[in-house]
């Protein structure tokens, strides 16, 4: 996760820099459940609203939880599938709260209403994300259900009126990215103070569906806007928060933009960006999905690191005898193609591997979704990229 609005504040009130600190443990990010009341385009999970045989027992979420309060997990992002359809999603809630865990909701926001908002608010949790794809038609559309963006706003309104921390969720490509400066303003009007802006990854549905991802000119220009609305609000003294994930090269073309808009700051920030240290997949982000298995991040679903019923999740994630877990921990990676010459490696860390995996059938090659050019980043001897192409082709 790339937290912009942190830059933008090193921007406005620089801050020594102190010595790098590595997180206690990852954070998990759980699917408790594939089922969902939704079948949306970008879905990693390919949830669907059945069954899923299979799933981890309450007993065994409670085993597996207290091996991560053990191991020092920081945060639980719970989510799905749809969570709020689990029956004993409060109840897993409420213990991982009494863990002391940093426990967030990830919801489609759908299945909030006047009945469910009081067990909501009295599970007290951290923060409650919910995804919203554009104005009313094209959510509806991306999500594949007619009035689900209703549906979703209302979710988001009965939690802002409880003091619930809430925050919207969008993933671009080409087909809604036109609508984001709707959102930033849906944002305002509706007193959010957070918005998570996600690049598609190729997982799941989001693989089948990747010819509608966003051209790399349009990924800048959103990175832009998303820039110049946090450093206002900075400025502003606003209280919000604007992260973006799923790309790592985010941090490089911050660096870029600062180059250009305030360069006395530019060796500050990028010594920033150095410690952030860019994609941390199967080091500092996981994931465990329905059935207990192990992922270096949600959008590898389709590559099991052993699972918890077999396996603690404390020695799985230790465990480097695995080629995917060894290469993602190593320090640096060791990326191909543009990665392997870029000047700003030290800063996005080769970027995201899935997408490089599903494109070229290698895990270590170059993340054809990095948006910047070759002269950006410090390879002259060749043609420059043609950025009005998908990352896909």
């Amino acid at each position: 996760m790339f937290r912009i609005s942190n830059f933008m504040r090193e921007l406005v009130e620089p801050a020594p820099l102190s010595p790098q600190r590595q997180p206690p443990g990852p954070v998990v990010i759980w699917n408790l459940v594939r089922r969902c009341n939704l079948t949306c385009k970008h879905c990693y999970s390919i949830s669907a609203d059945k069954d899923f045989p299979g799933e981890l027992s309450f007993n065994e979420v409670c085993r597996v939880m207290d091996d991560l309060h053990d191991f020092h997990v920081p945060v639980l992002i719970l989510s799905g599938g749809e969570p709020l359809l689990r029956p004993d999603i409060f109840d897993i809630a409420n213990r991982a709260k009494q863990k002391r865990f940093y426990v967030a909701l990830s919801t489609n926001g759908t299945l909030i209403d006047s009945e469910n908002i009081n067990k909501i608010d009295a599970v007290g949790f951290d923060y409650v994300g919910i995804s919203i794809d554009g104005m009313r038609e094209t959510h509806d559309a991306f999500r594949r259900k007619k009035g689900s963006y209703d549906s979703a706003l209302r979710g988001l309104r009965l939690c802002r009126e409880r003091g619930i921390k809430v925050g919207l969720r969008f993933t671009m490509t080409e087909d809604n990215a036109a609508e984001l400066p709707f959102l930033l303003n849906l944002m305002d009007e509706e007193g959010v103070d957070k918005f998570y802006f996600s690049h598609l990854n190729y997982a799941g549905r989001g693989n089948k569906n990747r010819e509608s991802d966003a051209f790399l000119n349009t990924t800048r220009k959103a990175m832009d806007l998303l820039f110049e609305r946090a450093l206002s609000d900075v400025q502003k003294e606003k209280n919000s928060e604007f992260v973006t994930g799923n790309n790592d090269a985010d941090g490089v073309y911050l660096l870029q933009w600062v180059m250009k808009r305030f360069p006395a700051q530019a060796e500050h920030i990028r010594a920033r960006l150095i410690q952030w240290g860019g994609n941390s997949s199967g080091v500092n982000i996981s994931n465990i999905d329905n059935l207990g298995n192990v992922h270096p991040d949600t959008m590898w679903w389709h590559y099991s690191l052993g699972n918890v019923r077999e396996r603690p999740f404390s020695e799985i994630w230790m465990d480097r005898s695995d080629p995917i877990m060894a290469g993602l921990k190593a320090r640096p990676r060791n990326i191909g193609g543009r990665c392997s010459r870029c000047s700003y490696f030290d800063i996005c860390g080769g970027n995201t591997r899935v997408r490089a995996l599903q494109l070229t059938g290698d895990p270590w090659a170059e993340d054809p979704a990095c948006y910047l050019t070759d002269r950006e980043i410090g390879i002259t001897d060749e043609c420059e990229r043609e950025m009005s192409c998908t990352p896909s082709r």
